[in-house]
């Protein structure tokens, strides 16, 4: 429970009995402390309990998951200072201050840890509000089908809302794999996260949502990993960098206030999109599409027209809401949490799309409408 505080009678409310002091009932009766707690301050309050944020996943994320002591800096360097993170496993060093508590059980498979029912010892022990899960590498080394891993992950899910019927759960696209030991663990991830968008969809709720983070694109395995699998220093810092956005979004509750840029007189918003092709395959193809604010006021919300070249159809959107027309043309919106950008802060959607055969290499225009603050 998160107040176990006594419920304190006020001494001047208690009547004497058989002509004893109230303080002397009391002590007959038990119901004084030995050592009594002073009184608060007049006008004083107790201070919020801070948003409880859990770490959820494997090796990626413990052992050391040094990105999750990039992620609680850049937080508190951003005013986020009421947050705990927590978890049952303690700090694994990484040389830098920051509160290590995490659930990153190197070697854990998430269709094991929702068969195995783990989970919910690990909920009741730490209470979390905000999960932050990159859940599934080991899974898709071991071959197991996406199908198989998105039911784990409607197990964990169903056992987070028991714990805590408001949830919040950020769900990552896995970073890419390439270990030497698996030639084919490179396209499972990609089979997976081509998945991920809409289990999210579907599971998530008003009261709990449910928000994907892309951890897959921009992300290399031969620079941003020491063995294909494990992020390095620079990895860490694209993981920190990609999880900020999403999870700060879901700290924040406070709306633009009069003043904000956007009122009348201020200058007009614009944004700019650029479209760069990151992984190709016989009949499709995997791009990233930046959304920049070009504007010195805030942008509130984006759209971005998409016209893929060479006869490509865009088949697939996370990050943000596609909407297809009949020639071919994308319309993508931003999936609310990305939607705020402030002057030159940018953030990115991921897309696949399919191609004809013999198709030139993946290109597309892109035009880019921003949404004044109101």
């Amino acid at each position: 429970m998160r107040d176990t505080r006594l419920l304190r009678l006020p001494g001047s409310r208690i009547r004497s009995l058989f002509g004893l002091p109230a303080a002397a009932l009391l002590l007959l009766l038990g119901l004084l402390a030995p050592a009594a707690t002073a009184a608060s301050p007049p006008g004083t309050t107790a201070a919020a309990d801070p948003v409880r944020i859990m770490p959820l996943g494997d090796s990626v994320t413990g052992s050391p998951g040094c990105w999750r002591a990039l992620l609680w800096n850049q937080l508190q360097g951003a005013g986020h200072t009421g947050i705990d993170f927590v978890g049952t496993l303690p700090p694994q060093g990484c040389g830098v201050a920051h509160d290590g508590d995490n659930e990153g059980h190197g070697g854990e498979l998430v269709t094991n840890v929702a068969s195995q029912g783990l989970l919910p010892a690990r909920l009741a022990a730490t209470r979390p509000d905000i999960v932050v899960m990159h859940f599934g590498t080991n899974d898709v080394w071991s071959d197991i089908a996406p199908d198989r891993i998105l039911a784990a992950y409607d197990t964990l899910l169903a056992q987070m809302r028991e714990s805590n019927p408001d949830i919040r759960v950020l769900v990552a696209q896995l970073i890419p794999m390439n270990p030497a030991t698996c030639a084919e663990c490179g396209r499972r991830v990609v089979d997976l996260n081509a998945r991920i968008p809409a289990w999210a969809a579907g599971a998530s709720t008003d009261r709990s949502p449910v928000v994907v983070v892309d951890q897959w694109t921009g992300f290399d395995t031969a620079t941003d990993t020491y063995d294909g699998v494990h992020p390095g220093a620079s990895g860490d810092e694209k993981i920190a960098a990609r999880w900020f956005p999403a999870l700060a979004a879901q700290l924040e509750s406070t709306p633009g206030v009069p003043g904000d840029p956007g009122e009348p007189g201020d200058p007009a918003v614009t944004c700019a999109a650029s479209f760069r092709a990151v992984s190709v395959w016989q009949g499709g193809h995997q791009a990233e599409v930046t959304v920049r604010n070009t504007s010195a006021a805030l942008v509130r919300g984006w759209t971005v027209t998409l016209r893929p070249a060479d006869g490509a159809r865009v088949s697939q959107v996370w990050n943000g809401s596609l909407t297809t027309a009949a020639d071919g043309t994308a319309t993508v919106s931003d999936a609310g949490w990305n939607g705020s950008l402030a002057p030159g802060a940018s953030t990115a959607f991921g897309i696949v799309a399919t191609t004809t055969a013999g198709s030139a290499a993946p290109a597309a225009s892109a035009d880019c409408a921003a949404t004044p603050a109101s």
